[in-house]
């Protein structure tokens, strides 16, 4: 079977938790052939991939949110809309029931310029339709660049011209969902979305702190990523989620409770056992190790902040911030900054690693994010018999104290999202007690065994892969059988 993997903003690229998921799926299943379909910002990130590619991935698309213009340049080129194109572009701005169909067949025409679409009447009147009925309190000009910055991506999106494929995966709503719910129609093709966040909650959470993007416009840019998973939710034949809540938060979203199904995270247990362990340099310290990203959504600055009240009274602990810096260094330099300005010793920046080569070090994790699904740096953790001090996002309560009938106990602690005082309190509890440490370890050792095993993921993955190449072949065949009768 051929699956066309479809992700926004992560693998090949750059490391983390989902990445690394989609590099495990496509490794798990050799007897399936997979591309991937890679949204990135623009063509700067072309072909920077810092992951060694399976052999059974065979290609790789680059789709960018942001481009040059590449439609037809001739006199051919078509100027103004028909009278259903217009009707379905205004659908879309007013956020009224998007005619999607014809949208995808419009930018699928290559005598269609997204800059000509943009700057031009049909799109001026529609968004002056839509500030009429509703907007009026904002400045127009305003208004009116603000839904230009915000459909020159989702054109460009709808410009791609998707391959085909027996299954389209897609990573995410947004706008791999829509790359996935144009593919569907035009191909046929199964149309399978997997949640590790919730896309739209995530996008919300975003813009809701987000500094260049104010007032009104703040629930302009959710709609838009609302209207986006709406589409994917309504075309998936199977949408997929971490754990129970995320699952209620889809069908909160409008997702159809038939159609969904929770598929934990998994890890390689084996690969954590016999890990080197502490070297000279640890010795008298408590080290506290943060795998991730050092980047905004993981609030490594509220993690540095509460790290330094903790030093001063325990000053055994060490932090370990375990991860790139590159992926937006403008963040990463203010984290270097901070820790400066408040002289915090005992604060060590890695860069990328091999999380093997250092977990075997470290007394217990720690996870400062204010949006996560299920993290899998807990879970690494927790197979190296370390616990866990988490936020409360995503699924890190239930990981950490159980759900469904778990009652293995505490394997950490949880903290209100940017508390540093929590934070901080919760690292001096465990960098003051190696007995605790060890309990809680132990337990999160045992939880990541009986329910978090990549065994146990890759056989609810074959099973929904099965499931969609036996859908796929069947319609080939009944396909054959229609063409066979009518030739007869």
């Amino acid at each position: 079977m051929r699956i066309a993997l479809v992700a926004e903003g992560c693998y090949p690229y750059v490391v983390g938790g989902v990445s690394s998921w989609i590099h495990s799926i496509i490794r798990s299943f050799p007897e399936h052939e997979f591309i991937v379909i890679a949204i990135i910002a623009d063509r700067a990130m072309r072909g920077q991939f810092v992951y060694e590619l399976p052999e059974n991935l065979k290609e790789v698309h680059e789709v960018y949110l942001a481009d040059v213009d590449w439609s037809d340049q001739s006199s051919t080129r078509k100027s103004h809309l028909g009278r259903k194109e217009y009707h379905a572009l205004e659908s879309v701005i007013a956020n009224r029931e998007v005619d999607w169909d014809t949208l995808f067949n419009m930018f699928r025409s290559k005598k269609i310029s997204i800059d000509d679409v943009l700057m031009g009447e049909d799109f001026l009147y529609a968004v002056k339709s839509c500030y009429k009925k509703r907007f009026t309190d904002a400045v127009f000009s305003d208004f009116l660049w603000t839904m230009r910055s915000m459909y020159l991506p989702l054109f460009y999106v709808m410009k791609f011209n998707p391959p085909k494929a027996d299954l389209y995966h897609c990573v995410a709503t947004g706008y791999a969902g829509v790359i996935g719910s144009m593919a569907r129609r035009r191909h046929r093709c199964g149309l399978l979305i997997s949640e590790h966040g919730i896309y739209t909650r995530e996008r919300e959470e975003e813009l809701i702190k987000a500094k260049w993007v104010k007032g009104v416009y703040k629930n302009i840019w959710i709609d838009q990523f609302k209207k986006m998973s709406t589409l994917a939710y309504g075309e998936a034949d199977l949408i997929t989620s971490l754990y129970g809540h995320a699952r209620e938060l889809q069908i909160e979203l409008g997702a159809a409770p038939n159609k969904l199904v929770i598929t934990p995270n998994g890890i390689n247990m084996e690969r954590f056992e016999n890990l080197p362990g502490r070297l000279a340099e640890d010795e008298g310290f408590v080290n506290i190790g943060a795998v991730l990203r050092v980047t905004p959504i993981k609030d490594v600055k509220t993690m540095i902040r509460a790290f330094g009240y903790a030093k001063e009274r325990r000053p055994a602990l060490k932090l370990w911030i375990m991860g790139p810096t590159e992926e937006d260094e403008d963040y990463a330099k203010e984290c270097f900054d901070l820790v400066e300005t408040m002289h915090i010793p005992d604060v060590v920046f890695t860069g990328r690693i091999n999380v093997t080569d250092y977990l075997g070090r470290m007394d217990f994790t720690i996870l400062t994010s204010i949006s996560e699904g299920q993290p899998l740096t807990i879970l690494e953790g927790f197979a190296a018999h370390l616990p866990s001090i988490a936020t409360d996002v995503g699924n890190c309560y239930g990981l950490i104290y159980g759900e469904d009938g778990d009652e293995l106990g505490d394997a950490g602690i949880v903290t209100h999202i940017m508390n540093v005082q929590e934070i901080a309190d919760a690292m001096i509890r465990l960098g003051s007690s190696s007995q605790l440490r060890k309990k809680m370890g132990e337990i999160g050792y045992e939880r990541a065994k009986s329910k978090y095993r990549i065994q146990d993921m890759e056989k609810t993955y074959r099973g929904i892969y099965d499931d969609f190449a036996m859908s796929a072949f069947g319609q080939t065949s009944e396909k054959s059988e229609e063409v066979n009768d009518q030739g007869n």
